[in-house]
Parts: C-alpha cells; structure tokens; sequence
C-alpha cells in the first residue's frame, strides 16, 4: 500500500475530518488532500506527529514491510507492542515488556534475560533455552561492544 491509502484509512478509522487532522498537525487541510491523494508525502517532522497520532511506526506509514525484532527479548514487534519513548513515540527496537519510558525496564543479564523468557514461549524448554542462547548475544542490547 501507499501513504496515501494508509493515511486515509487511518484517518477515516479514527473517525476524524481532513479538517481534525490538519488542526492537530498545525497544517492546512489542502496539505492533507494532497497527501490523501498522492500529490505529496508529508516531510519527516510531520510523519513523526503522524506516527504518534496514531500509534503507528513511520516504516508502517510508508507502507514498508515491518518484520522487527525486539533488541532485547527477540520478541517479533508489531506497533501494539512496541515500548515506547518519554514523549510516548514508539520505540522501534524494543518491546513493551523490555523498554517504557525511554529506559529499560529491568536491569538483567543475558542468562536472565533468557530465564525470563522461557516460561512464555511454547515447546520444549531445553530447546528453547538453546535458541534464545544463541538469539540473545546477536541482538542490539546485547552485542559485545568493540573496544
């Protein structure tokens, strides 16, 4: 899909005017025809205010495939479950069990990372153990740091 189908059905389903959105984004209403109709595509302050406003990611916005990985737990993100910053943007590399308000929200280490995980995944727990061993160090929070 295109921004602009995703845009307007976004619109329509929060049940608001071209006219409400362009007085909550601070621009006009022929700004958000045009962007409805594909003239133009709104700069990227605008597309963050978007993104807030309907909880949605940028890469969702644009219509580019999203298959994101919490950095933390390997948890499969989707906007629902995205942690979320201090001024409440979604955070696109963690999720909500990993990361609210702009921080961490448990101090771990990886093993435990991997002890916390375990008793919501399904199948075999020695297999999942494995897996998550080796997923966890492969993640952003994770990784070594080169010195």
């Amino acid at each position: 899909m295109k921004f602009k189908d995703i845009f307007t059905d976004l619109r329509k389903k929060a049940g608001l005017s071209q006219n409400d959105i362009a007085e909550k984004l601070f621009v006009t209403r022929q700004a958000v025809s045009r962007w409805e109709q594909g003239d133009t595509v709104p700069e990227i302050e605008t597309l963050q205010a978007i993104s807030k406003l309907f909880h949605v990611t940028i890469n969702d916005l644009l219509g580019y495939p999203s298959d994101l990985r919490c950095q933390s737990c390997g948890m499969p993100l989707t906007p629902e479950h995205m942690g979320r910053e201090q001024d409440g943007t979604l955070n696109q590399h963690y999720c909500e069990w990993c990361w609210n308000n702009g921080a961490f929200l448990r101090d771990c280490t990886v093993e435990e990372m991997v002890e916390q995980c375990l008793p919501h995944m399904p199948g075999d727990p020695e297999a999942n153990r494995t897996y998550m061993t080796e997923l966890l160090p492969t993640l952003d929070r994770w990784k070594k740091k080169e010195a």
